[in-house]
């Protein structure tokens, strides 16, 4: 909270009068996507016009030429270049603390937004004033919807179904496939306790009361996080269907897919400490360690079998 009041002040004048009335800023956080990156920044540009926008890429220490890319092609973009991987939530917070508009969009740099997708997500905000997040219809790169655009409190129970894979079996059961909000259809608006990282539209204020990312998470968990928090200060998180994009999903991840697992369960544990009842802690660790280990064990039979 105290950062995006700081982000704030650095932005206004003695007077406390704004210097730019940015409306808004896009932080994109990349590591080693450089073709992605690029393709991103041109659809984000041209959905972008007639904006009063700032867009700024936070690089984290990418070794594939990420950060002279953007300094060469994109002079108009702000390039903040890390010297290490932070991960992904310190990124995120420090592309929000060197911003000034009153929206905040975190924006994956694998990913294509459509021409209309940013104007719409930013009139929805402005008329809905509960709204503390808003977020997209995203497809894969084959067109196909992402259940993940929109998911519910993942609650023991709730996770439980969803890795075992028993949501499949009932897919628009309210109590089955609760993880993606199954019974909500993909085509209309809804309130949605979770919405992804990967285009997440904030309102600055509402950052002011729920914090920043949480930097105890490097990669994965991070949104669900901030977007619960976002719930317990008050407000809602709004699924958008109508503002479109397409994700192709996981580029960073896949150059190391067995610290991804190892991070992605990680986060598990660490939300379930912030957020379950006590009781719970142990379980959870304890199940989480058997699903961590299963799935490395799957990774590393598969590698076996393609060489």
């Amino acid at each position: 909270m105290q950062g995006c009041e700081q982000a704030r002040r650095r932005n206004q004048g003695g007077d406390g009068n704004p210097l730019i009335q940015m409306e808004l800023s896009v932080i994109i956080v990349s590591y080693n996507v450089s073709d992605c990156l690029r393709q991103a920044l041109i659809s984000l540009i041209a959905a972008a016009e007639g904006i009063a926008c700032e867009i700024i890429v936070v690089d984290n220490n990418s070794s594939d030429g990420s950060a002279a890319m953007v300094r060469d092609e994109f002079r108009d973009i702000r390039l903040i270049v890390s010297g290490r991987n932070e991960g992904f939530p310190a990124a995120c917070n420090k592309g929000i603390l060197a911003s000034a508009g009153r929206y905040i969009l975190i924006l994956n740099p694998d990913t294509v937004v459509e021409p209309d997708a940013i104007k719409k997500a930013l009139a929805f905000m402005r008329s809905h004033p509960d709204a503390g997040a808003a977020g997209a219809r995203m497809v894969d790169g084959n067109g196909a919807f992402l259940p993940e655009s929109k998911r519910g409190f993942p609650s023991p129970l709730t996770s439980l179904f969803r890795f075992t894979g028993m949501f499949r079996l009932f897919p628009r059961s309210a109590f089955f496939n609760a993880y993606y909000l199954g019974h909500l259809p993909e085509n209309e608006i809804c309130k949605a306790d979770i919405l992804t990282g990967a285009f997440m539209l904030l309102r600055r204020d509402v950052l002011d009361a729920a914090g920043l990312f949480d930097t105890a998470f490097f990669m994965y968990g991070e949104d669900i996080d901030l977007c619960w928090r976002i719930r317990k200060a008050g407000y809602f998180n709004y699924y958008l269907p109508d503002v479109r994009i397409t994700h192709f999903k996981g580029k960073s991840a896949l150059q190391d897919e067995e610290s991804s697992l190892r991070h992605f369960y990680g986060a598990m544990n660490i939300f379930a400490s912030k957020h379950l009842r006590t009781g719970w802690h142990l379980p959870v660790r304890v199940a989480v360690k058997l699903i961590e280990s299963g799935a490395l064990i799957s990774l590393r039979v598969r590698r076996l079998i393609k060489k």
